[in-house]
């Protein structure tokens, strides 16, 4: 019987998630039977969404158990396939959610094969994978831009905001601002990415001016659409520039996933009325049906070398609670990826 590691739950953490709070343990790997398939794990995923999953709370997903393996998006390769399966077979690449560990046994139906031909195994976590159809639905069909409309990203550095700024684009935006914390990745929205403008709200915060000042110096007319990473004060200064009937795809409020308390909302919430304003939350596996759109576009997009993206690349299973503490506090550049030994 062979051996793997799994990173545990071992405590809810209590703000900032701390080394304390994890595990790493050596299991023993179960005999796999006739329906089931061993992977190896190449590409670990960690995202934001998992740290609501360390707190013991009702959400849209269950909490991770204490003292069980956590699990999210990973791509590994098939070490070995059972008797009954019969569509995949030694040496295919499997996206699947058994992350946060090295190999694993499940059943043949919890994997599904990707071409890493068509991209590299690693973008079905990100550009080809959850984030990128989450920026494409999010942008698309909850915020319904249209062409000729000005859109404004927080987290816009981010693997899900990097790519809605280059979808308004490429969908026909009048202008997309971004927002993101440091002058390396707003030069990178600008330069790289084409946002025809970019704040650095680290810069702003430093110089005792406001965000909504911020927004409204580079969208002087005010903003149509706005996709919302961050929550906060990003989401206060958005209410204050939406134009009427101005529209907000809630996405992710990564300023407040660390809170021990209680965050107050926007202090501006009474212009919902007056501009007529729509604020809508989303979760993208809500939206499935879109995902053959999402998958033509963004593979002729790819194709085409319309669409920028880049990884943050941790290496080790041992530091993936590092790379996860990395991306709460914005340590990360595009989509932020565990590698292990290929």
């Amino acid at each position: 019987m062979s051996r793997t590691r799994e990173w545990h739950l071992v405590r809810r953490p209590k703000g900032a998630p701390t080394d304390e709070d994890f595990r790493l343990v050596e299991v023993d790997l179960p005999q796999p039977r006739a329906d089931d398939v061993v992977v190896r794990n190449t590409w670990l995923s960690v995202d934001p969404y998992m740290r609501g999953r360390m707190d013991d709370r009702k959400s849209y997903v269950a909490p991770f158990e204490l003292g069980a393996p956590m699990d999210g998006g990973a791509v590994g390769v098939v070490e070995q396939v059972g008797s009954d399966v019969h569509d995949l077979t030694v040496g295919d690449t499997v996206l699947h959610g058994h992350g946060w560990r090295e190999r694993f046994v499940t059943s043949r139906t919890r994997v599904q094969r990707v071409d890493p031909d068509a991209a590299p195994p690693q973008a079905y976590l990100g550009v080809m994978g959850m984030p990128g159809l989450t920026a494409y639905v999010g942008l698309l069909a909850v915020a319904r831009m249209k062409p000729d409309e000005t859109v404004f990203v927080s987290g816009a550095a981010g693997a899900v905001g990097s790519l809605v700024g280059q979808i308004a684009r490429l969908k026909g935006a009048a202008a997309v601002i971004g927002s993101a914390g440091g002058p390396a990745k707003t030069a990178w929205l600008v330069d790289e990415l084409g946002f025809d403008a970019a704040i650095d709200y680290k810069a702003v915060r430093a110089q005792g001016a406001s965000l909504r000042s911020a927004l409204r110096e580079k969208a002087p007319d005010g903003v149509d659409v706005y996709f919302d990473n961050v929550g906060g004060e990003h989401l206060e200064a958005a209410i204050a520039c939406l134009r009427l009937n101005g529209r907000a795809a809630i996405c992710g409020m990564i300023s407040q996933y660390n809170a021990v308390a209680p965050v107050p909302g926007p202090a501006n919430l009474p212009l919902l009325i007056q501009n007529r304003l729509t604020l809508r939350g989303f979760l993208v596996g809500d939206h499935a049906d879109a995902r053959p759109a999402f998958a033509a576009d963004m593979s002729g997009w790819l194709q085409d070398g319309r669409i920028v993206w880049r990884e943050t690349v941790v290496d080790g299973l041992e530091n993936a609670v590092a790379a996860f503490r990395d991306l709460l506090s914005g340590g990360n550049t595009g989509k932020m990826l565990v590698r292990l030994p290929q």
